[in-house]
């Protein structure tokens, strides 16, 4: 998530959701996002809502976070019970950072069973942690597996050193394979994060990192261009011609590449940045976000949606934990979208995704404007004819380049 927030109407003090959020709930799925806020370095690119301090004060240390997680999770129990929304077991649950597996791995089971306490998980739910190569032991990632936890999603983002050094990573190349087949030995399904376009790299390099990492027979990977997000390191270092910049040409040379050699390799698109080894192993969290689903998010700054409704919290640990100290909701504002503000972003998101949008979704102006969609070779003709709007390598190009610029993690 990123570190600045919306601006939003109050929200109110108990979490009590409007009337509106109610309409069509047994329809949608839910699921929970986990904010770890922690990491031991922060990377030069990195705009997230993360913090290197171990004590924040507060009960915001990383010591106390367990605790202050779980007292969020009985919070939005109460909450969504305060608001007639009926209890629906959990389809998916992601903790993401930050590094969440800088925290114990007995804090984020003590989390995860919070909130099965209260909802409960699907047959076959998905139960996701990301980690750094660094941050996690074989003895860790065994006890996850033995909790509950069904995937890990790790930040590899590069094979190359010297580009790793760029983006502040703190693993070395040769600790990914090792935690790839300790998270196999555990049961875990294995997600590789890639980043492209960082600055320096070339695309040897590029190529050297996708190679590696499919050498690794992942399910799932992910493959993000660099953006460089103002007020970061890597910014003031652009800025200041200490390295060189980076350059949209570049980033679609790479993007294609990762297509064709995650294609080839047997991992299929499913949504512009990501790519699986079978439908089933498609992250149905990311997928849950694309598609509209509800879902509470847990941790400072962390971002939720049930019904159409969309909140906020604070983002520093220190108020967060002060407000759940005194029983008030830790969001810092909310909106809730009008009909046409939700066609709108369905449209947005769907049309992310491999499986594409019903052209019956479009109005008579948007059914028209396909034909211009068709000839500029955005969207696949033989997709339309059948109904469904799908976009092909230059429209995913161009929806990465748009949609990442506006919307938040």
């Amino acid at each position: 998530m990123p570190s600045v927030l919306p601006l939003g109407d109050p929200a109110p003090a108990d979490g009590v959701l409007p009337p509106q959020a109610l309409a069509g709930v047994e329809q949608r799925k839910f699921g929970l996002y986990v904010h770890i806020p922690f990491c031991a370095v922060r990377c030069g690119y990195c705009d997230f809502n993360t913090y290197t301090a171990k004590e924040l004060g507060g009960g915001a240390s990383q010591d106390a976070y367990a605790a202050t997680a779980v007292a969020e999770v009985d919070f939005a129990a109460a909450a969504l019970d305060a608001s007639n929304v009926p209890r629906r077991p959990l389809s998916t649950v992601f903790f993401g950072g930050g590094t969440p597996t800088l925290l114990p791995a007995e804090d984020l089971v003590r989390i995860l069973h919070a909130a099965v306490g209260h909802w409960g998980l699907e047959p076959g739910a998905e139960v996701t942690t990301e980690a750094n190569p660094d941050s996690v032991t074989r003895e860790s990632l065994q006890l996850l597996a033995d909790a509950g936890f069904t995937r890990v999603s790790f930040g590899m983002q590069s094979a190359v050193p010297h580009v790793l050094k760029v983006l502040d990573r703190t693993h070395t190349p040769s600790r990914v394979p090792q935690v790839v087949k300790w998270a196999r030995e555990a049961g875990l399904a294995v997600s590789l994060d890639l980043i492209y376009g960082t600055p320096g790299e070339s695309m040897d390099d590029w190529q050297v990192s996708l190679e590696t990492a499919l050498s690794y027979e992942p399910d799932h990977i992910s493959a993000y261009a660099l953006i460089v997000e103002e007020g970061t390191k890597l910014a003031a270092q652009i800025r200041r011609g200490e390295v060189p910049g980076i350059d949209d040409d570049d980033h679609a040379a790479k993007y294609e590449l990762a297509d064709q050699l995650i294609s080839a390799a047997g991992l299929e698109w499913y949504e512009v940045s990501n790519w699986s080894r079978t439908p089933q192993q498609a992250c149905r969290h990311n997928l849950a976000y694309w598609r509209g689903d509800d879902w509470w998010g847990i941790g400072p700054g962390a971002h939720s949606h049930v019904g159409g409704v969309r909140w906020w919290n604070v983002k520093h640990p220190t108020a967060y934990a002060s407000r759940l100290a005194s029983g008030t909701s830790p969001a810092a504002g909310r909106e809730t979208l009008d009909a046409d503000t939700r066609e709108v972003e369905r449209i947005m998101l769907e049309a992310r995704l491999g499986t594409g949008l019903s052209v019956d979704a479009l109005d008579k102006v948007g059914r028209h404007a396909m034909a211009g969609l068709i000839a500029d070779q955005l969207v696949d003709p033989a997709a339309a004819f059948k109904g469904r709007l799908v976009l092909t390598l230059k429209g995913r190009l161009l929806a990465d380049a748009v949609v990442r610029r506006i919307l938040p993690d």
